[in-house]
């Protein structure tokens, strides 16, 4: 444990490092790359070489940050995240240096299967705010965790390492832009600058003048030898102090500490083994005694990882709106409504959980500028930057915010999936709004045909999706949402709707609804066929099931607006033995219907199934002639109906 460093520099204490304090985190970076270098070789892979050039930034900071075992589940910590996650063993071992765990259980685990000693760093070891891996996520994660501490009025510092071959991709500018515009002066990047890459120096693989690229966006940039903890410290005490964005440029060493590894790319992801880690090793001042008593240690019990709790929200929902049936809106109107009023509920509210609400320039389409114009200090406008913003939306939703990102579905979750994917891996609770999906976008054509975003969500281990039939049920699931821990999807078209009425012609969602996931609705009773419908289909079967009566035919209409909920024992009890039809405005082979029939072959249940649904790209015209073209008018779904009785 770096007793001395911690008590001369966390929070900048001190103006400089005494020379005990030197020797203390000289002493601990070696055994820091001694460690790194047996998790390599007794995993027999990994990435010793970026481990090494990092792990002076890593030991210097690990002292300044207000970070600790401690207080490694508090909310107003500093936060580091690692953008470089194949660095794990580099910072794994500072972190272990500074008392999170015992070094050999890392170094012993390290990419052993079940311990949390992952190959990337991730949540389940202590001291990790943010799973990465895939380059170029990590400012995007420290934008979310910067903009949360200043809506919860949190003094803590976002810390945001980055290795330089990533710096060209698209979503580290988008994040330098948006911290920038939003004067994020609580959030420093550090860069670990060795100018090597998997496949190269970095001018060879892909030309790019790294400071330029940071002063254009506007951040201050400071060099420095990566090297000197002298100069490290003065940097990130320079950068901490400077009003305004700060990045520091660590120039450092590939492999620094081991003669053979230094400056070879070859060792960006390759374990040294036989005589090479031996010699490796016996440079670092460690003895093979340490590697073969590991390898015995990796036999025997998995060590066991952190719990990441989701925090508990704490919000006044209000009352739910209800629309009556002369009522016409759209969905993304109701769930507009609903945000802004729970929005101004809260709003500065001592004991209730700020909530941030995420634009791309689509707030007056998507319904946002209600909440934006009586919350403005947590309205974030982030511009064209889908990319950056899905990961900053996902970062804040674990850092003491309810965080709210409203997009058209082609950008929210298309355009984005493998950011919501990390969302998923790293247990966030982004609230994702998705509006325009499916045909129902209209004339804007097939480029905006979200006709997927139920597939790919169910790719996924946690996300949630809704897709709610009518402005009741959106405005009851939008106040569910808001308060639900993890992440949830809730999505929905463009077109005005009718309200859905009970046969008694009161709204079915309405005064006495409830929302619940994973609840299955029975609008209409029927004995005859079942039509399972999602989203505004509801009404589609509705009418569907009006047609068939006047034809003496009598069809039960289903709605599940949470397709990835379902239980398919209240479904298979519902629809009995009767012919079902599903309809939905989604790509027909992922969305509800193929759950259905996936649930039916599981459960050994024999049904006579017709799908209906998106069978192509669509043209571009009005919504409703868009799907007639595609076969999807009421007046279909009921042939359909009649052809499975037959």
């Amino acid at each position: 444990m770096l007793m001395k460093v911690i008590e001369e520099i966390r929070n900048f204490k001190n103006s400089t490092i005494s020379a005990e304090g030197l020797e203390e985190l000289k002493e601990a970076a070696r055994k820091g790359r001694l460690w790194s270098v047996l998790a390599t070789s007794i995993a027999n892979s990994g990435h010793p070489a970026g481990s090494l050039s990092s792990m002076d930034i890593y030991m210097t900071l690990l002292g300044v940050a207000n970070v600790s075992l401690e207080n490694s589940d508090s909310q107003d910590r500093d936060r580091i995240v690692v953008s470089h996650g194949h660095t794990s063993p580099g910072f794994y071992s500072a972190l272990a240096a500074y008392g999170f765990f015992d070094p050999k259980e890392m170094y012993s685990n390290f990419r052993r299967t079940g311990s949390p000693f992952q190959g990337h760093v991730e949540r389940d070891v202590p001291g990790v705010d943010w799973g990465t891996g895939n380059l170029g996520q990590g400012l995007s994660a420290g934008v979310g965790f910067a903009l949360a501490a200043r809506a919860r009025g949190s003094e803590a510092h976002t810390w945001v390492v980055m290795g330089d071959g990533g710096q060209v991709k698209g979503q580290v500018a988008e994040a330098r832009r948006i911290a920038m515009k939003e004067k994020l002066f609580n959030l420093t990047a550090i860069i670990d600058w060795n100018d090597i890459q998997i496949s190269g120096r970095l001018n060879e693989v892909m030309p790019f003048n790294l400071p330029e690229l940071w002063k254009a966006d506007g951040w201050h940039v400071i060099e420095c030898d990566g090297h000197s903890y002298s100069k490290i410290y003065e940097a990130m005490k320079a950068a901490s102090c400077y009003k305004g964005c700060a990045v520091i440029l660590c120039r450092t060493v590939m492999g620094k500490g081991v003669s053979f590894m230094q400056n070879i790319p070859d060792y960006h992801g390759k374990a040294a083994s036989g005589e090479k880690l031996e010699q490796a090793i016996k440079e670092l001042g460690g003895t093979m005694d340490m590697f073969d008593k590991a390898i015995e240690t990796r036999k025997g019990p998995l060590p066991k990882g952190r719990k990441v709790a989701l925090d508990k929200v704490v919000l006044d929902l209000g009352t739910p709106k209800t629309y009556n049936k002369d009522d016409k809106t759209d969905n993304r109107g109701a769930f507009g409504t609903a945000l802004a009023e729970v929005g101004q509920l809260n709003y500065k509210k001592e004991g209730r959980t700020p909530m941030l609400v995420f634009d791309c320039d689509l707030v007056g389409s998507v319904k946002t500028d209600c909440f934006a114009e009586a919350c403005i200090a947590n309205f974030v406008e982030t511009g064209i930057q889908e990319h950056a913003t899905a990961t900053v939306v996902g970062a804040a939703s674990v850092a003491g915010v309810v965080s709210v990102w409203a997009a058209f579905g082609v950008f929210g979750a298309d355009e984005v999936y493998n950011q919501q994917r990390l969302n998923d891996i790293n247990r966030a609770s982004s609230k994702t709004v998705l509006t325009h999906v499916g045909l129902d976008v209209g004339e804007d054509g097939m480029t905006h045909q979200c006709i997927d975003y139920v597939g790919l969500f169910r790719n996924t281990f946690g996300w949630k999706v809704i897709v709610p039939a009518d402005p009741n049920q959106t405005d009851r699931a939008t106040r569910w949402m808001l308060s639900e821990p993890g992440n949830v999807c809730l999505a929905m078209g463009r077109s005005k709707l009718s309200v859905i009425l009970k046969e008694d012609g009161t709204p079915f969602y309405g005064d006495s609804y409830t929302f619940k996931y994973g609840d299955i609705d029975t609008i209409r009773e029927g004995k005859d066929a079942v039509i399972i419908a999602m989203g505004h289909f509801a009404g589609r079967a509705v009418e569907a099931h009006d047609i068939l009566a006047k034809q003496g035919i009598s069809a039960k209409v289903l709605h599940c607006a949470t397709p990835l909920g379902m239980d398919s024992n209240e479904l298979f009890k519902i629809i009995g033995k009767l012919p079902v039809v599903t309809c939905e405005d989604h790509h027909v082979n992922t969305g509800i219907g193929s759950i259905v029939a996936m649930m039916a072959a599981r459960a050994g249940i024999a049904i006579k199934l017709k799908n209906m649904g998106v069978t192509r790209y669509g043209f571009s015209g009005p919504s409703s002639e868009v799907m007639s073209e595609m076969n999807l008018d009421p007046s279909d779904i009921a042939d359909a109906v009649k052809a499975q009785l037959k």
